[in-house]
């Protein structure tokens, strides 16, 4: 025999799969969602809640770098006049700050 019978019966049997066993993954469970996924929630309904609120006449700067004001508003793109009579079309979710509000122009 290779095993003693007494050192077999002291490893024990492994079938004790108690609180103690899932308390440490449910708690690195936990840090992750308040310290990860939470934030980055709250960043994108911020965002989204930004560019919803993006109406004609405000000054905006896109993610790259372009600060223009809108002219137009679509329902997923945006009429930006970035200089006197050049204006550029700006997909809305591009849009990463909203610097001025301004009054919406009277059509």
């Amino acid at each position: 025999m290779l095993i003693s019978p007494a050192y077999a019966q002291a490893a024990g049997g492994g079938g004790e799969f108690g609180l103690g066993f899932f308390l440490p993954l449910i708690l690195i469970f936990l840090i992750f969602y308040f310290l990860l996924i939470r934030p980055q929630q709250k960043r994108l309904k911020e965002h989204r809640d930004m560019v919803a609120a993006v109406r004609r006449g405000d000054t905006i700067v896109t993610s790259g770098g372009i600060i223009g004001k809108v002219a137009k508003v679509g329902d997923d793109e945006l009429g930006v006049e970035i200089a006197d009579g050049v204006r550029v079309r700006v997909v809305k979710t591009t849009v990463s700050e909203v610097r001025a509000k301004g009054e919406p122009a009277k059509d």
